[in-house]
């Protein structure tokens, strides 16, 4: 492949555009009427318009994005995530134009996008999955029926739609008076998010963790399992701080879990990139939940402990290339890292979305920081898309430095003109049972429900000191026995302006 298309916009579409740049290959984007003067526009090698705004007539639009791929002249089709990303028929088309999508095959990515189909595939593989319903519960089941179904698996359940992800059509049912009415409106979200109804039933497992397998497999048999991630700081169903490796995590049960990822991708033929997400309960049991057939938001994470850049290796799978990874990179941590999503939302307001210009902007930057940003000042992030502003990612020696560097980072993170959710995790980064690793998939809801609509505010100036000191001291004990700094971090942070980040496009990212 000589030049890649980018069927994305912001963070994610500059992320890709600096490995291709990396490797010496065109990029091509492609933009909505608001994103003209995007940071993805401006560092691509060429750019084309999609004309239009709302994602159904621009970044989803299939036939405009292949013809863009032919007009340019471009041979390789990268989806990033959301939007295209998991669409078979998208993929289906690139390969119908004689264009390399990067990413699985049409046929797995339908297979895995089922919820059911994935759970099928899981137990095929010998993974052990959450009690459920083995096929999907259609918008045309009774009622009656549909409380049988429910009843067969037992209370407390999840109701989850087939399609898609995200947290949406997804409702918890602690009785079977509830049931019927969070399944009307799980199949009502559903469809609305997803164009699909259907929606089928999980046994809850009580406060668990969630953790997931990141993987590489190439065309040639091999699957390559990396070191875990931690995702279970969520709201609502949905990521907000990511880790890896995960706290309190065996040898014993990272293998296992690693085992049977890589026995669930060997089953479908699965090929390039891809995550098995898992939840883990309180006794260490693990339960296949599905798998996501597509770069991961929090990669950054994995890529900080391992050295290694999956967005490269995405592009090389794709052109056929053996993986050549030793287990011990993949597997092995070096140190640890933590991500958090900064978004354009005002966490102070139920953390309603915020759009609006971004007058001014100052990124951190430091030993073990890395901010995967698609702004800059002066953008005005829209209405019409997923208000991320960027993942900044803090590596350390040990989880306490890179918790502390975290810190830090926050407190030199500024973004003027609109709210943001740095003040959340400023705070959040300092919760007692965060501290201890002590993470499930409640426990953000519940602090915030016992904050009561209480502000959150930034962090005094004296705790960013006392942070300072102590990562001193850390990173000089770490640096006895981990690296100096993370294996994928820049040792030099943005120093402002447009022209300086694109210098910095060659950083091993």
């Amino acid at each position: 492949m000589k030049t890649i298309l980018i069927a994305n916009r912001g963070e994610i579409a500059v992320r890709i555009m600096r490995a291709c740049r990396e490797m010496g290959i065109g990029t091509v984007a492609v933009y909505s009427d608001v994103d003209r003067e995007a940071r993805h526009v401006r560092y691509a090698d060429r750019a084309f318009p999609l004309h239009g705004n709302a994602p159904g007539e621009t970044y989803l639009r299939i036939d405009k994005l292949i013809a863009i791929a032919k007009q340019s002249g471009a041979d390789g089709v990268h989806p990033g995530y959301g939007f295209l990303a998991e669409n078979e028929d998208f993929a289906q088309a690139c390969v119908d134009a004689g264009l390399t999508f990067i990413g699985p095959t049409p046929a797995v990515i339908a297979r895995m996008g089922s919820k059911t189909a994935a759970r099928d595939a899981a137990i095929a593989a010998g993974a052990p999955v959450v009690p459920g319903t083995q096929t999907p519960v259609l918008a045309d089941v009774p009622d009656a029926d549909v409380q049988r179904l429910a009843d067969a698996v037992g209370y407390p359940l999840m109701v989850k739609a087939v399609a898609g992800g995200g947290g949406k059509g997804m409702r918890e049912v602690r009785s079977a008076e509830a049931l019927v009415g969070a399944v009307h409106t799980a199949r009502s979200e559903a469809l609305g998010a997803f164009g699909d109804a259907a929606v089928y039933f999980e046994r809850r497992v009580e406060r668990p963790r969630h953790v997931e397998i990141q993987l590489l497999a190439d065309q040639h048999g091999t699957v390559v399992p990396f070191v875990e991630r931690e995702c279970s700081i969520q709201r609502r169903h949905q990521k907000v701080i990511e880790e890896s490796p995960a706290p309190r995590m065996s040898e014993d049960l990272r293998a296992r879990m690693a085992e049977a990822a890589a026995s669930v991708a060997r089953t479908v033929g699965y090929t390039n990139a891809g995550t098995i997400e898992f939840l883990v309960d309180a006794e260490d049991r693990f339960y296949f939940l599905e798998m996501n057939t597509r770069l991961q938001v929090e990669h950054p994470v994995t890529e900080m402990v391992t050295g290694v850049d999956l967005v490269q290796w995405q592009i090389r799978i794709a052109r056929g290339e053996r993986l050549t990874l030793p287990p011990e990179q993949a597997l092995v941590p070096r140190g640890h890292a933590i991500e958090c999503r900064v978004y354009a939302e005002d966490p102070d307001q139920r953390f309603m979305p915020r759009p609006g210009r971004i007058t001014s902007l100052r990124v951190p930057a430091g030993p073990g920081v890395r901010d995967d940003g698609g702004v800059d000042a002066g953008f005005e992030v829209p209405i019409y898309y997923d208000s991320m502003i960027s993942k900044l990612v803090a590596w350390g020696g040990d989880r306490e430095q890179a918790r502390l560097r975290m810190l830090r980072a926050l407190s030199e993170y500024h973004v003027g003109g609109i709210p943001t959710t740095l003040p959340f995790f400023r705070w959040m980064l300092r919760q007692p049972a965060f501290v201890r690793g002590e993470l499930d998939t409640t426990m953000l809801d519940a602090e915030l429900d016992r904050r009561a609509g209480e502000p959150f505010s930034p962090a005094e100036d004296g705790h960013h000191e006392a942070a300072l000191l102590a990562v001193a001291a850390s990173a000089f004990l770490a640096s006895r026995t981990a690296p100096a700094s993370a294996p994928g971090a820049s040792r030099q942070g943005s120093r402002g302006g447009w022209a300086a980040a694109a210098r910095q496009a060659a950083l091993r990212k």
